[in-house]
């Protein structure tokens, strides 16, 4: 099964970077009714009142893509650009690892494969945040597919890895 994960992933390294080429309302529209979707619950709940009139920047760096977050009194809300209190970057695997669950968020940030920079205090309550959401909040095919392809990621990853020390 990881190795039809592996030619998905490998399909979509020359295929993903031509995201950047979606018009930005598109991604908004898209990425925020997910986001309404996906996170309805911790809304509700406050756990994203950390960002309430703060703004978080996520760059995917190898892709060329970056969004704007901020709590809304509607939920999140995705701006091209905004004054920025931190900013999250790496490249794409990374975040599919984080998102997966393959990778501990602090080793990614430890090792520098994904760097915070701004205000490290709502850095961390971000991290914390995205560490404590409960994957039984996405439909279950999504989670499967996340954890197929992060499983798939982190093989490849540590191949690399391996590679690299021989």
């Amino acid at each position: 099964m990881l190795n039809a994960a592996n030619l998905l992933l490998r399909a979509g390294a020359p295929v993903l970077p031509l995201s950047r080429h979606v018009p930005f309302i598109v991604q908004k529209l898209m990425i925020e009714k997910a986001m309404a979707r996906l996170f309805a619950q911790p809304l509700e709940e406050g756990e994203f009142d950390v960002l309430q009139d703060r703004w978080l920047r996520i760059e995917v760096t190898d892709l060329g893509l970056g969004w704007s977050l901020t709590r809304a009194e509607k939920g999140l809300r995705l701006e091209k650009h905004s004054p920025v209190n931190v900013c999250i970057r790496g490249n794409w695997k990374e975040f599919l690892l984080l998102a997966s669950r393959q990778e501990d968020p602090d080793t990614l940030f430890f090792r520098r494969r994904l760097i915070i920079e701004g205000d490290t205090d709502l850095g961390l309550a971000i991290k914390n945040l995205v560490d404590s959401l409960d994957s039984d909040l996405m439909p279950a095919r999504l989670w499967q597919l996340i954890s197929w392809l992060g499983a798939a990621a982190k093989e490849q990853n540590g191949l690399v890895a391996a590679g690299a020390r021989a």
